[in-house]
């Protein structure tokens, strides 16, 4: 299940997808900590930024706000995010300053991940790369830049993959 975030800035429209898997072994709270690590180290959200309210998101990923509400606080102990009272979680201006190393780290984890379970799975490793290519593309193709802090709020639900 996924889900696309937008920004709520007029300068800015960033769609962020939540992809949750249920059956992937991982706990849902740590798939939604990772994503959003990834995302600030990506540069996609930046030092600032509103995140989704712990309920809002929880709706719209279909879990309880529980798992939200241990992802945040796991964050905030991380010092990635900021929680103020009555206004929401915020993107810690420490958290953007990811190191390029840290970033090709977290990239080789991945595209290790990808890679063992394909080939776990029998797939061609030119058909993974066009799914990857094709998945870029539409990903980068829904993702403008900006400068300024932005709010995010969920747009909609994506069923599958």
């Amino acid at each position: 299940m996924g889900v696309t975030i937008q920004s709520l800035s007029e300068a800015m429209s960033a769609n962020l997808h939540f992809q949750i898997d249920p059956h992937s072994g991982i706990p849902v709270y740590r798939q939604v900590m990772d994503q959003i690590k990834y995302y600030a180290a990506s540069g996609a959200i930046r030092g600032g930024d509103q995140l989704p309210s712990i309920r809002e998101l929880a709706q719209s990923i279909t879990v309880n706000p529980t798992t939200i509400v241990k992802a945040y606080n796991e964050l905030v102990h991380e010092a990635v995010i900021e929680l103020r009272q009555g206004r929401g979680a915020f993107l810690s201006h420490q958290a953007s300053d990811c190191s390029v190393e840290d970033r090709e780290k977290a990239l080789h984890r991945i595209a290790r991940q990808l890679a063992v379970e394909s080939a776990q799975m029998g797939a061609r490793p030119e058909r993974v790369l066009e799914i990857v290519d094709a998945e870029l593309a539409l990903i980068l193709g829904e993702r403008q830049e900006a400068m300024l802090p932005m709010k995010l709020r969920v747009l909609g639900r994506e069923s599958g993959a």
